[in-house]
C-alpha cells in the first residue's frame, strides 16, 4: 500500500471492467500459505458479479512497509490477516461501503445480490452466526479458538463513512484486543445489521435443507480448512472449489499462451 496526499492507494487490484471510481471495493484477506485460495476466491467473485468490483488483497507485508500495520503476530492468530482485516474502513479512506472477506470463501452467486441488501443505518452488516466449532485445530494445524460472535468478522460489509468506523484507526487496530475487534465492541448492537447465513455458509456446520432454496449457499466459507490443504481435500463442497480452481488455472494458462 502507498500513502499519497493522505489517501491510501492499493498496489494490487483486480477489477472486472466498468468505471473503477464506481467499482465496489472488496478487500480479501491474503495469507502467503493460501495464495491459491485467494486466487480462487477472487475468480469466483469476478466471474459472477454483474456490477463493477475492485478486488484488493490485504497483504500484511505491504501494510507493514507503508506503516499501517506494526502489530506482532500472536500465537492464536491462524492467518496473516487476523487483525489487519479491521483496517478495511481506513483502506477505503473512510468513504462509502466496502466488503472484507477471508480468502477461504467461494462465491456461487452474483455479488450484486449482496450489495442490494446494504442499509445505510448500519455501521457494519454481517452473518450473525451462533457457532461453536467441534474441532480443536483447523487449516494446517492452527489452533481453533472459541469466542462469542465467532466468524462474524470473516465477511463484513463496512459502512466506511459511518462515524463509528472512524474509531478503527491504524493505532486502534494495532493495539486493541482480539475481543474488542472480533466482537465489534466499538459498536452498539443495533449498529450491526444482519445478512442471511447463506452468504457465509460454514462448511461442516451449516446445512442445506432439501427443496428449501433459502438454505442453498451463495458463498461457502471453508472455515475449518479447504481443499487446498491436504487434510481437507475431501471436505464438503470440495468439488465446487476444485472445479473453480481448474477454471482459474485454465484461464491463466490461456492468457500465458496468448
Amino acid at each position: 500500500m502507498s500513502l499519497s496526499n493522505g489517501k491510501i492507494h492499493p498496489l494490487t487490484v483486480t477489477n472486472n471492467g466498468g468505471d473503477v471510481k464506481k467499482a465496489f471495493k472488496i478487500f480479501v484477506g491474503y495469507d502467503t500459505k493460501e495464495d491459491l485460495a485467494y486466487e480462487v476466491c477472487r475468480h469466483s467473485i469476478l466471474k459472477r458479479s454483474s456490477i463493477p468490483v475492485e478486488i484488493i488483497p490485504i497483504k500484511q507485508s505491504d501494510l507493514r512497509k507503508s506503516g499501517l500495520y506494526w502489530r506482532e503476530r500472536g500465537q492464536l492468530e491462524s492467518t496473516e490477516f487476523s487483525f489487519s482485516r479491521f483496517l478495511t474502513p481506513c483502506l477505503a479512506n473512510y468513504e462509502g461501503w466496502a466488503l472484507f472477506v477471508d480468502c477461504d470463501f467461494l462465491y456461487l452467486a452474483d455479488f450484486k445480490e449482496l450489495t442490494d441488501m446494504i442499509d445505510d443505518k448500519y455501521a457494519v452488516m454481517c452473518v450473525q452466526h451462533d457457532y461453536t466449532p467441534k474441532e480443536t485445530t483447523k487449516m494446517d494445524g492452527a489452533v481453533q479458538t472459541v469466542y462469542p460472535r465467532k466468524n462474524w468478522s470473516s465477511m463484513v460489509l463496512y459502512n466506511c463513512g459511518h462515524p463509528k468506523n472512524k474509531i478503527l484507526t491504524p493505532e486502534v487496530v494495532n493495539t486493541e484486543s482480539g475481543a474488542y475487534l472480533h466482537r465489534f465492541q466499538w459498536l452498539e448492537d443495533e449498529e450491526i445489521g444482519s445478512i442471511p447465513f447463506v452468504w457465509n455458509f460454514l462448511e461442516g456446520h451449516n446445512k442445506v435443507v432439501e427443496n428449501d432454496s433459502t438454505t442453498f449457499p451463495k458463498a461457502i466459507h471453508y472455515t475449518r480448512g479447504g481443499p487446498w490443504f491436504e487434510a481437507w481435500k475431501n471436505c464438503e463442497f470440495a468439488d465446487l472449489w476444485l472445479n473453480e480452481m481448474e477454471e482459474y488455472m485454465k484461464e491463466g494458462k490461456k492468457k500465458i499462451e496468448e
